[in-house]
């Protein structure tokens, strides 16, 4: 649950509550993982109005559906999260689907927030768009400095265009659309198929089965070598929503908690939390994705305030209690 809103944290910036009241906001993906979380705060911060679009009422692909959610929704913002996700597999088997419902969700919803005078925009991107060899830790400057590593190559660059469109809008029309980089995310409400989940969902999975199920071994994607930074949801909707209240600019900016750990021992570890003693074994015939992922957060921290505050370890207890949680009540299967 998100922590309540304390209007005397960063004393330097103005009342958070007195930035939120009245505003309508439109939250895209807001039925989903993060946007779940993200409406929630929202609405704790006063907002007047949090519009959430239904894919079965509004196709975010298609200009017309777009062009009746503004306005059936009259948004004073929009915070842009809907996105087709998933992990290597997923990425790999639909590389189509995932550059072009991403790029097309995107290009249009802005385009016509900005032609229907929509205040600000804030277009969620995604650690998958920076190279493949970025320099450790990735600063944002480093973000055209090469190709992304290719199994998620087509959806990275696709929230990428957003950078591009956000700053090219600015340029010309003066339109306030700001871009935001997460690194990957976990916590409650996480998706847990096997067949579209990323790593810390399907290695919960997969240990929770084996442990209940009285199996020997758990099989893992890769070597275990690669490394990777991860942000707990709360802390992400945090770093969203003060980027919304604190900044207007053209320059991107990480959303991270600056912790990275190999795969390896992230394996390990979600072993030891669920309890399950068996053998991990490494399928080497599946890829290891991006060698590296730490971000540089000091742009964050700089411009907006924002510090990530949930251990790693304090996230993965609280997103293993969900899990366990929700397959006892049978809303996973």
């Amino acid at each position: 649950m998100m922590t309540e809103v304390d209007p005397r944290r960063d004393s330097q910036w103005p009342n958070r509550k007195n930035f939120w009241k009245g505003k309508r906001v439109i939250v895209t993906g807001g039925a989903g993982f993060l946007g779940s979380f993200v409406v929630a705060q929202a609405q704790a911060l006063g907002a007047a109005e949090v519009f959430v679009p239904r894919s079965k009422d509004y196709d975010l692909c298609q200009i017309d559906a777009i062009r009746r959610l503004l306005s059936d929704a009259r948004p004073d913002m929009v915070l842009h999260l809907a996105a087709r996700v998933g992990g290597i597999g997923a990425n790999r088997l639909h590389p189509a689907d995932f550059f072009y419902d991403n790029l097309m969700m995107g290009v249009q919803l802005l385009h016509e927030s900005w032609k229907v005078g929509v205040g600000k925009f804030v277009a969620i991107g995604t650690v998958c768009a920076y190279p493949k060899y970025t320099p450790v830790p990735f600063k944002e400057d480093d973000l055209w400095d090469g190709y992304p590593e290719e199994t998620n190559a087509p959806y990275g660059l696709a929230k990428k265009m957003l950078l591009v469109q956000s700053q090219a809008y600015r340029q010309q029309y003066g339109f306030n659309s700001i871009f935001l980089l997460p690194v990957n995310l976990y916590g409650p409400r996480d998706n847990f198929d096997l067949e579209s989940s990323h790593v810390i969902p399907a290695l919960i999975r997969k240990c929770v089965d084996a442990r209940d199920n009285g199996e020997s071994h758990i099989v893992a994607w890769g070597d275990g070598s690669p490394t990777r930074e991860f942000l707990y949801v709360e802390d992400a909707v945090e770093g969203i929503l003060l980027a919304a209240e604190r900044y207007n600019g053209d320059l991107p900016i990480n959303l991270g908690s600056s912790y990275e750990i190999r795969i390896k021992e992230l394996t390990e570890t979600i072993a030891r939390l669920t309890g399950f003693a068996g053998e991990i074994v490494w399928d080497t015939s599946k890829p290891n994705g991006q060698p590296r992922r730490k971000l540089d957060i000091s742009r964050a921290k700089e411009l907006i305030g924002f510090e990530s505050q949930i251990t790693f370890e304090e996230g993965l207890r609280r997103t293993i209690e969900w899990y366990e949680q929700a397959r006892a009540e049978g809303l996973i299967r």
